[in-house]
């Protein structure tokens, strides 16, 4: 049966080939799932060779009972699972779900690693089991002006670099997503310079609004929204936010990442969201959140600034974008 997408509400003149991702904004942290980490893995899928997918996942609470902390109401989850930036299965945002069933999430490791006392590979189990995620309502913005609203499941990013104990030189986080051109068909397109790869600096990746995510409106995660395990940093564009992780390493100098490295007049290394910094081709004042009609204004750090604009004190954002 052919799938109908007219209730996403999307002008596809919107939609530039030369982005990625959401990056949307702030969260409204719930309480610890019932019964901790436990019950997390109890309400993933069954482990498999191949992904989570959005058929496997079964909402547990109608939209409105998720909101962020500006009382806005989640998408739905069919929004959410079936308008996907993910070059790596294709450039088509509406056609990312259709790609995803056979690719395999199970087994699947993190090596975490680099300027660190104690490197280690988890698996996400592992990492579930340890760091007990939680429930968090993120408004996510795309670079291209569409956003969305997503009950995450995850955990602070700082508690992993914590457990592998950063050394004094340890400055940046890199980030290094799965290469896989049989299962991510988008990957045999070389004029892009996979693996993707992302960066933050150390504090960026110690605040507590940067998660590591692993499911989604009260399962697992499906694989075109980056399952099995993703990087969301909210008051970020989308694109900052890397999926599929499958290296995390503390470095000291700033590295390099997959857009900065395309188009560096385009997309910055910091990548804040930030009504007053134009991309070179479009406005980034506002925005339309995907399934309605009337635009927004974009907020500036995507309505986190009381919680993040001390990250870049003294630091010209016109410059370092």
């Amino acid at each position: 049966m052919k799938k109908d997408y007219s209730s996403l509400k999307i002008d596809r003149s919107e939609i530039t080939p030369k982005s990625l991702y959401l990056s949307r904004r702030d969260f409204m942290r719930g309480a610890v799932l019932a019964g901790g980490a436990a019950a997390l893995v109890a309400c993933l899928p069954k482990e498999s060779s191949t992904g989570t997918t959005a058929s496997s996942v079964t909402p547990t609470e109608p939209a409105n009972t998720y909101k962020d902390e500006l009382g806005d109401s989640a998408n739905s989850f069919y929004q959410i699972t079936h308008y996907n930036n993910y070059y790596e299965f294709t450039t088509n945002p509406q056609g990312v779900a259709g790609l995803v069933d056979k690719f395999p999430t199970s087994p699947w490791e993190v090596q975490v690693y680099g300027l660190v006392n104690k490197p280690k590979t988890f698996t996400v189990a592992d990492m579930i089991s340890l760091f007990k995620p939680e429930e968090r309502v993120y408004r996510l913005r795309c670079v291209e002006g569409w956003s969305l609203v997503i009950p995450w499941i995850g955990f602070p990013l700082s508690k992993l670099l914590y457990a592998v104990e950063p050394t004094s030189a340890a400055k940046f986080v890199r980030f290094e997503t799965i290469t896989d051109t049989l299962d991510m068909p988008g990957q045999n397109d070389r004029s892009f310079p996979w693996p993707y790869q992302e960066g933050l600096r150390m504090d960026e990746a110690m605040h507590d609004l940067t998660i590591l995510a692993t499911g989604l409106y009260g399962g697992g995660l499906p694989t075109q929204d980056g399952g099995p395990i993703r990087l969301v940093v909210p008051w970020k564009y989308g694109f900052k936010s890397a999926k599929a992780l499958v290296k995390i390493e503390l470095v000291d100098s700033q590295p390099a990442t997959m857009w900065n490295t395309i188009a560096p007049n385009e997309y910055g290394f910091y990548s804040n969201v930030n009504p007053n910094v134009d991309h070179p081709r479009w406005s980034q004042a506002t925005e339309r959140r995907i399934g309605e009609t009337d635009r927004r204004p974009t907020l500036m750090f995507n309505g986190y600034e009381n919680q993040v604009a001390d990250l870049y004190k003294g630091m010209d954002l016109k410059v370092n974008f």
